[in-house]
């Protein structure tokens, strides 16, 4: 998944929780904590996605490091 993908899924994430937020949804204790796991999850592929994306680009521009 590439960053750019999982920002936009953990933006849907963030915008359904506040939806679920303003409906009552968060009320059922399943339904919350499926939703805030999906979050956490999306949220630790974007941080990875996103540093493995600037690492292969700093690779790219300066090649390997040595010593």
């Amino acid at each position: 998944m590439k960053a750019a993908d999982a920002k936009h899924r953990l933006e849907a994430l963030v915008v359904e929780r506040a939806d679920a937020r303003d409906c009552g949804l968060l009320d059922d204790p399943a339904y919350g904590a499926d939703l805030e796991e999906e979050i956490r999850v999306t949220r630790a592929a974007f941080v990875g996605a996103g540093v493995t994306e600037i690492a292969t680009l700093r690779g790219q521009l300066s090649g390997r490091l040595l010593g």
